[in-house]
């Protein structure tokens, strides 16, 4: 059981290595040949030169202005001094709604933090409850909810602040819920045109032996969406060409690495192996090695680009369907088009630079397979992670330690190693076994099929979030009871388990304080210091860059990466919830986290992450769904643990809580949630009525003609073929004039599908005497 001393100590590792990585920034974003790697977004936008490139050689490396060095810290006043909508200029609404999420935890918790300390940690401090027991205890532990008797009316005041604590966090939601919904509508009806704003993504067309897919996607668009259809561009499956172009720069990179280093040292030619990773197989000449690879790739790539242009087997029964109009885009987007759901399935397209292109070659059909299978292996990957779990947490529990390895108990007893085993170690140990957890659900999710990055962000996101739960937050739980009164378990009755839980449960207050010191201290402490970009921007400057353009490709400028992000802020959101009632010593730590992540991750968004895609902050109703979540949780295990206290009169009052919360998350659901999933028509039709009278000259065709072409068809990946001779095949092969007697009349049905409509001229003869 960690004590005051331990956590003290944790405290100051945490504290000293926060500072110090805070410090190295500061001063290593000084220096000019690093200013690539800590300001790389103003490099992308034109808006900064290197300073290497003039002025004295060593002034070119390191910063001699010793006044610059008295202002070291300046960075987080700049970071905060730019307006919100500037902000959303500078870096997107995505960006600027994702701090928001820090702003909301500040919000919900500052007030909370002192109505706890101000009103419960005085209940709870002033009872001898665990001085009298046998339970194990800490000093920290008497300022929780299991320092209070059984059966007191001091759990009254717990009941009243979980009410009060409810209704704060309701109230700052759905104002947060209501100022992101109107942020996210004036978003996105004075951005810039966009070609997903009149596009449409269209799965799963039906097969017809009459036409081609392009055939027969531009026929049914044309009797159905004759006024407003434009365009299409059919969906490749491109994967294998994809690859042998990513190949190929992958080998031309490692080539000018050789002749770099052996034009720096010509007295000896490089040399490499072929096997796996270069560590084993036969030894070549690596440039004659790399050129021989590169020529080869060079013959298969414009080969694969013919097969796929020419192909039908490499189109897929999917398209991105342009129209003339955001209104007319709107309404194809959110309405059915077939009699049959399962056919002719419509959504917005991402915009091109989301799409993630290698899912769109997945089958239709096989989606719903896939995700079983990941629903599954989901299920086991949680369920077996138990296991590194427990060990964690045997490891904050000395006595169980020096039980299974006694032979450590004279070093196990000394007070520092004490202190750092029971403070410090079970939150780095967990920081890093959830290490490579991010990269195996995002794995996950691709497979799954999602066919946008923010889809896949979203949808591991959620995973990580539900892992966290089950795994770090309730499974520390189990685990840490379990071992802490281990001996208590076996020599009691059976009714008397759940009060020893119940009483136990709050304890763990301490093993999640030391992760937040780890994880939400020193942790975010070493995000802005970027030690792996630093590091591979340098090694790439002097072993492979020869020109700037070169330079500018070498730089790493990262993105937020909501997969990771937004669940660890949602779990810090659960752990304030959950002890806001029954340890209130916790809430502080988390405040400092909030309060340094926001300035950390402001500083980051401003002068370094490039965000891939913009969604208009289309994740939202996530976070608000997982913060509900968070309450109802926290509602549930509260009523649990007063249960276990013989309150018999106060915890039938906690039943109305999770009921007000689903009750209010129901509201915002109906009230907010259509502005994220949905297009207002009547927004549509006013930014088309005002772009019509702001350019009646438009050519919108040519402007969406090759939007959501594949990017190996585009150039910059590979030069052998012109750019404009690859759309022109596209065109010739795949946009071909339909067979059928007439573009909008279909005087004859598909043999396959009974989707196309009778002509106009047979209805009217039908309709006759």
């Amino acid at each position: 059981m960690a004590t005051l001393g331990d956590m003290g100590l944790s405290a100051a590792i945490n504290i000293l290595s926060a500072l110090v990585f805070l410090v190295a920034f500061a001063i290593l974003r000084l220096q000019p040949f690093n200013d690539r790697v800590y300001f790389p977004k103003w490099y992308l936008k034109g808006l900064r030169s290197s300073p290497t490139r003039s002025g004295a050689f060593v002034t070119r490396f390191v910063n001699l202005d010793w006044r610059s060095y008295l202002r070291f810290l300046n960075w987080m006043p700049d970071a905060l001094r730019m307006p919100e909508p500037e902000l959303i200029d500078h870096a997107g609404l995505d960006s600027a709604v994702y701090l928001r999420i820090y702003l909301l935890g500040l919000k919900i918790f500052v007030p909370v933090t002192l109505i706890a300390w101000t009103i419960l940690v005085p209940v709870n401090w002033t009872n001898h409850t665990l001085a009298k027991s046998d339970v194990n205890y800490s000093e920290i532990d008497l300022l929780s909810i299991s320092n209070i008797p059984l059966g007191s009316q001091r759990f009254w005041a717990h009941t009243v602040m979980a009410y009060a604590f409810t209704f704060w966090a309701c109230y700052i939601l759905q104002q947060e819920y209501a100022k992101v919904a109107r942020m996210r509508l004036h978003f996105i009806a004075s951005e810039k045109r966009r070609p997903d704003q009149f596009t449409v993504l269209v799965k799963n067309v039906p097969p017809d032996p009459d036409e081609s897919i392009s055939e027969t996607v531009e026929h049914f668009f044309l009797v159905n969406h004759p006024d407003h259809y434009l365009t299409h561009q059919v969906v490749c499956n491109a994967n294998k060409l994809a690859k042998l172009v990513k190949e190929k720069k992958r080998n031309q990179n490692w080539l000018d690495y050789y002749q770099l280093k052996y034009a720096r040292n010509q007295s000896q030619r490089p040399m490499m192996k072929t096997g796996f990773l270069g560590l084993c197989g036969e030894k070549v000449d690596a440039i004659d090695h790399q050129t021989a690879e590169i020529e080869r790739l060079s013959k298969e790539i414009p080969e694969e680009r013919e097969r796929v242009i020419n192909d039908p087997k490499s189109i897929m029964p999917a398209a991105f369907v342009s129209f003339k109009t955001r209104w007319g885009a709107a309404v194809c987007a959110q309405t059915q088009q077939s009699s049959n759901p399962t056919l002719w399935l419509t959504e917005w397209a991402p915009e091109p630079r989301d799409v993630y292109w290698p899912n769109l070659a997945i089958p239709y059909v096989s989606v719903s397979i896939r995700r079983l299978i990941i629903g599954v292996a989901f299920f086991f990957l949680t369920f077996f992670f138990m296991i590194p779990i427990a060990f964690v947490q045997s490891l904050a529990n000395i006595e169980y330690i020096e039980k299974k390895a006694p032979f450590l108990k004279p070093l196990i007893e000394i007070k520092f190693i004490k202190s750092f085993i029971q403070g410090f170690l079970p939150g780095i140990a967990l920081k890093i076994f959830l290490i490579l957890l991010p990269t195996i659900l995002m794995i996950m999710s691709k497979f799954e099929g999602f066919l946008s990055i923010s889809g896949l962000e979203r949808r591991s996101a959620s995973r990580y979030y539900i892992f966290n739960i089950v795994n770090v937050f309730l499974g520390s739980i189990i685990a840490g009871t379990a071992f802490q009164q281990l001996n208590k378990f076996i020599h009691q009755s059976a009714n008397e388990i759940p009060k020893t839980i119940g009483v136990a449960i709050p304890m763990k207050a301490t093993f999640f304080i030391t992760y937040i010191m780890v994880d939400g201290w020193a942790g975010i402490a070493a995000e802005i210091l970027r030690v792996r970009p630093l590091i591979i921007f340098h090694l790439k400057n002097f072993f492979m860059v020869k020109t700037e353009k070169d330079r500018d490709e070498a730089m790493d400028p990262g993105s937020l990466g909501f997969d990771t992000g937004e669940p660890q802020i949602q779990f810090y959101f659960l752990l304030g919830l959950v002890y806001a009632v029954v340890t209130p010593i916790l809430l502080p730590f988390i405040l400092v986290f909030f309060g340094l992540a926001y300035v950390v991750f402001r500083h980051q968004i401003i002068n370094v992450y490039n965000q891939e895609y913009e969604s208009a902050a289309a994740f939202w109703p996530d976070v608000h769904g997982r913060i509900i979540s968070a309450m109802v949780i926290s509602q549930l295990l509260l009523m649990g643990l007063m249960s276990t206290k013989h309150a018999a009169l106060s915890t039938p009052f906690l039943l109305a809580l999770p009921i007000l919360t689903i009750s209010f998350h129901l509201y915002c659901k109906g009230r907010y949630e259509p502005a994220f999933r949905r297009y207002p028509l009547q927004e549509a039709m006013m930014k088309d009525t005002l772009e019509r009278a702001k350019e009646p000259n438009l050519n919108l065709k040519a402007y969406l003609q090759n939007a959501y072409i594949h990017p190996v068809f585009k150039g910059g990946d590979d030069d052998d073929e012109d750019e404009d001779e690859i759309f022109e095949k596209l065109e010739a092969t795949v946009l071909v004039p339909t067979k059928r007697q007439s573009r909008r009349n279909t005087p004859v049905p598909s043999k396959v599908s009974g989707d196309s409509s009778p002509s106009l001229p047979d209805l009217q003869e039908k309709g006759r005497p």
